[in-house]
C-alpha cells in the first residue's frame, strides 16, 4: 500500500491539491474549485482526485449536486507513522555502518 501512496504523492499536481485542502479555511473543495485553482481541466482534476481517494488521502462529501473533498486525517496519520518508521530504520542502520557516512559525502 505504501508504494501506491508514494506514487500518488509523486505527482506535483496531487501535492498541490493536498496543500490547497490543508490550507483552505473551509477545508473542502469541489472538482471545479480545484480545477480552477490549478489551471487544469475538470476531467484532469477528477483523475488526480480519484488517485488520492484510492489511497484514502481524500474523502468525498456530497452536498446537493456537488461533491466536496477533504483530507482524511486518519490515513495521513497512519502514513506518517509508516514513513517515520522507515526513516528511523534507515538512520539506525546508518549509525551502525560507517559506509553510510562515507556515501553521504
Amino acid at each position: 500500500m505504501m508504494a501506491e501512496v508514494f506514487k500518488a504523492l509523486g505527482d506535483p499536481t496531487r501535492l498541490r491539491i493536498i496543500k490547497m485542502l490543508a490550507s483552505n479555511p473551509d477545508t473542502t473543495l469541489c472538482v471545479a474549485d480545484l480545477a480552477g485553482r490549478l489551471g487544469i481541466t475538470q476531467p484532469a482534476a477528477s483523475q488526480h482526485i480519484r488517485i488520492l481517494k484510492h489511497v484514502e488521502i481524500l474523502e468525498p462529501k456530497k452536498v446537493g449536486f456537488r461533491t466536496y473533498y477533504y483530507l482524511n486525517p486518519q490515513s495521513l496519520s497512519k502514513y506518517r507513522v509508516n514513513v517515520d518508521e522507515l526513516f528511523e530504520l534507515a538512520f539506525a542502520r546508518c549509525s551502525r555502518e560507517e559506509t553510510c557516512k562515507e556515501n553521504a559525502e
